[in-house]
Protein backbone atom coordinates (compact mmCIF):
# COMPACT_ATOMS: atom_id res chain seq x y z
CA UNK A 1 0.00 0.00 0.00
CA UNK A 2 2.96 1.97 -0.38
CA UNK A 3 0.33 4.49 -2.81
CA UNK A 4 -1.63 4.58 -0.59
CA UNK A 5 -2.45 8.36 1.22
CA UNK A 6 -3.48 9.25 4.34
CA UNK A 7 -4.45 12.86 5.82
CA UNK A 8 -4.00 12.91 8.97
CA UNK A 9 -5.78 16.55 10.95
CA UNK A 10 -5.34 16.91 14.87
CA UNK A 11 -4.35 19.72 16.43
CA UNK A 12 -2.26 17.58 19.04
CA UNK A 13 1.12 16.71 17.94
CA UNK A 14 1.50 13.86 20.19
CA UNK A 15 -1.88 12.29 18.91
CA UNK A 16 -0.83 12.50 15.20
CA UNK A 17 1.95 10.85 16.28
CA UNK A 18 -0.17 7.95 17.33
CA UNK A 19 -2.30 8.27 14.64
CA UNK A 20 0.94 7.59 12.12
CA UNK A 21 1.84 4.99 14.49
CA UNK A 22 -1.47 3.68 14.13
CA UNK A 23 -1.42 3.92 10.66
CA UNK A 24 2.20 3.03 9.96
CA UNK A 25 1.49 -0.42 12.25
CA UNK A 26 -2.10 -1.12 10.68
CA UNK A 27 -1.72 -0.76 7.05
CA UNK A 28 2.27 -0.34 6.35
CA UNK A 29 4.14 1.89 4.92
CA UNK A 30 2.03 4.91 3.35
CA UNK A 31 2.68 8.29 2.26
CA UNK A 32 1.20 10.62 5.24
CA UNK A 33 0.47 14.07 5.13
CA UNK A 34 -0.97 15.75 8.15
CA UNK A 35 -2.41 19.25 9.41
CA UNK A 36 -3.49 20.82 12.64
CA UNK A 37 -5.84 23.40 11.52
CA UNK A 38 -8.71 23.96 9.00
CA UNK A 39 -6.36 25.77 6.95
CA UNK A 40 -3.95 23.18 7.12
CA UNK A 41 -6.14 20.77 6.13
CA UNK A 42 -7.65 22.46 3.37
CA UNK A 43 -4.46 22.61 1.79
CA UNK A 44 -2.87 19.40 2.24
CA UNK A 45 -6.59 17.80 0.76
CA UNK A 46 -5.85 20.47 -2.30
CA UNK A 47 -2.48 19.01 -2.73
CA UNK A 48 -3.89 15.16 -2.13
CA UNK A 49 -7.38 15.12 -3.43
CA UNK A 50 -6.79 11.54 -4.59
CA UNK A 51 -6.18 10.80 -0.79
CA UNK A 52 -7.47 7.47 0.46
CA UNK A 53 -8.29 8.25 3.82
CA UNK A 54 -8.66 11.52 6.25
CA UNK A 55 -8.44 10.71 9.65
CA UNK A 56 -10.56 14.18 11.21
CA UNK A 57 -10.65 15.62 14.77
CA UNK A 58 -13.35 17.57 15.05
CA UNK A 59 -11.78 20.07 17.50
CA UNK A 60 -9.21 21.63 15.48
CA UNK A 61 -8.41 25.57 15.32
CA UNK A 62 -10.86 27.21 12.51
CA UNK A 63 -13.77 23.92 12.75
CA UNK A 64 -16.64 24.57 14.70
CA UNK A 65 -18.99 21.14 15.09
CA UNK A 66 -18.71 19.01 12.03
CA UNK A 67 -17.79 21.90 9.72
CA UNK A 68 -14.37 20.46 8.98
CA UNK A 69 -16.16 16.91 7.93
CA UNK A 70 -18.89 18.77 6.02
CA UNK A 71 -16.27 20.54 4.03
CA UNK A 72 -14.60 17.57 3.42
CA UNK A 73 -17.84 15.60 2.11
CA UNK A 74 -18.90 18.67 -0.37
CA UNK A 75 -15.19 19.44 -1.66
CA UNK A 76 -13.98 16.00 -2.03
CA UNK A 77 -17.21 13.28 -1.75
CA UNK A 78 -15.43 10.63 -2.76
CA UNK A 79 -12.41 10.90 -0.07
CA UNK A 80 -13.27 8.48 2.60
CA UNK A 81 -13.14 10.50 6.41
CA UNK A 82 -12.86 8.89 9.42
CA UNK A 83 -13.92 11.31 12.88
CA UNK A 84 -11.15 10.66 15.63
CA UNK A 85 -12.46 12.20 18.48
CA UNK A 86 -12.91 12.25 22.49
CA UNK A 87 -16.01 13.14 22.21
CA UNK A 88 -17.66 9.51 21.77
CA UNK A 89 -21.25 9.55 22.93
CA UNK A 90 -23.32 8.09 20.41
CA UNK A 91 -25.12 11.72 19.52
CA UNK A 92 -21.62 12.17 17.75
CA UNK A 93 -20.92 9.31 16.62
CA UNK A 94 -25.01 8.91 14.78
CA UNK A 95 -23.99 12.78 13.51
CA UNK A 96 -21.08 11.88 11.87
CA UNK A 97 -23.02 9.23 10.72
CA UNK A 98 -25.55 11.59 9.12
CA UNK A 99 -22.77 14.02 7.93
CA UNK A 100 -21.24 11.12 6.05
CA UNK A 101 -18.53 9.65 7.74
CA UNK A 102 -16.81 6.46 6.66
CA UNK A 103 -16.09 5.36 10.26
CA UNK A 104 -15.65 6.91 14.05
CA UNK A 105 -12.76 6.11 16.43
CA UNK A 106 -12.84 6.78 19.50
CA UNK A 107 -9.60 8.57 21.02
CA UNK A 108 -9.89 6.05 23.75
CA UNK A 109 -9.10 2.93 21.42
CA UNK A 110 -5.49 1.47 21.36
CA UNK A 111 -3.25 1.23 18.55
CA UNK A 112 -4.91 -2.01 17.23
CA UNK A 113 -8.23 -1.39 17.18
CA UNK A 114 -7.54 2.17 15.82
CA UNK A 115 -5.15 -0.22 12.81
CA UNK A 116 -8.25 -2.56 12.55
CA UNK A 117 -10.63 0.51 12.00
CA UNK A 118 -8.27 2.34 9.57
CA UNK A 119 -7.68 -0.80 7.23
CA UNK A 120 -11.34 -1.72 7.52
CA UNK A 121 -12.15 1.81 5.57
CA UNK A 122 -9.53 1.45 3.41
CA UNK A 123 -10.78 -1.19 2.03
CA UNK A 124 -13.56 -0.18 0.98
CA UNK A 125 -15.81 -1.06 4.43
CA UNK A 126 -16.92 1.39 7.34
CA UNK A 127 -16.36 1.74 10.63
CA UNK A 128 -18.33 2.85 13.64
CA UNK A 129 -19.13 1.51 16.97
CA UNK A 130 -22.13 0.27 18.14
CA UNK A 131 -24.72 3.39 17.92
CA UNK A 132 -26.91 3.12 21.20
CA UNK A 133 -29.57 6.03 19.49
CA UNK A 134 -31.63 6.02 17.13
CA UNK A 135 -31.82 7.87 13.75
CA UNK A 136 -32.94 11.14 14.77
CA UNK A 137 -34.87 12.80 11.17
CA UNK A 138 -34.94 16.35 11.85
CA UNK A 139 -30.79 15.68 12.67
CA UNK A 140 -31.20 13.53 9.32
CA UNK A 141 -32.69 15.92 7.21
CA UNK A 142 -30.70 18.86 8.89
CA UNK A 143 -27.17 17.61 7.42
CA UNK A 144 -28.54 16.18 4.14
CA UNK A 145 -29.28 20.09 4.04
CA UNK A 146 -26.35 21.63 5.11
CA UNK A 147 -24.20 18.45 2.70
CA UNK A 148 -25.75 20.40 -0.22
CA UNK A 149 -24.33 23.69 0.30
CA UNK A 150 -21.22 24.56 -1.29
CA UNK A 151 -17.83 25.14 0.26
CA UNK A 152 -18.01 28.69 -0.06
CA UNK A 153 -21.86 28.20 0.88
CA UNK A 154 -20.35 27.17 3.84
CA UNK A 155 -17.77 29.19 4.43
CA UNK A 156 -20.51 31.94 4.79
CA UNK A 157 -22.45 30.39 6.96
CA UNK A 158 -20.04 29.14 9.51
CA UNK A 159 -18.55 33.10 9.81
CA UNK A 160 -22.67 34.27 10.08
CA UNK A 161 -22.61 31.66 12.85
CA UNK A 162 -19.36 33.34 14.70
CA UNK A 163 -21.38 36.75 14.12
CA UNK A 164 -19.46 38.46 11.55
CA UNK A 165 -21.38 41.17 9.49
CA UNK A 166 -21.62 41.38 5.82
CA UNK A 167 -18.88 43.68 4.94
CA UNK A 168 -16.58 41.28 6.89
CA UNK A 169 -17.52 38.04 5.13
CA UNK A 170 -17.42 39.93 2.16
CA UNK A 171 -13.54 40.95 3.13
CA UNK A 172 -12.66 37.68 4.21
CA UNK A 173 -13.99 35.67 1.11
CA UNK A 174 -12.32 38.81 -0.85
CA UNK A 175 -15.26 39.17 -2.73
CA UNK A 176 -17.80 42.54 -3.12
CA UNK A 177 -20.54 42.90 -0.30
Amino acid sequence: MSDTIVLIADDHPLFRAALREAVIQGVGPVHIEEAEDMGGLEKAAAENPEADLVLLDLRMPGTRGFSSLLYLRTRYPGMPVVVVSAADDGGVVRRAVDFGASGFISKSANLEDIGAAIRQVLEGGVSFPEIDTEPDEEAANQAAQLASLTPQQLRVLMMVGDGLLNKQIAYELEVSE
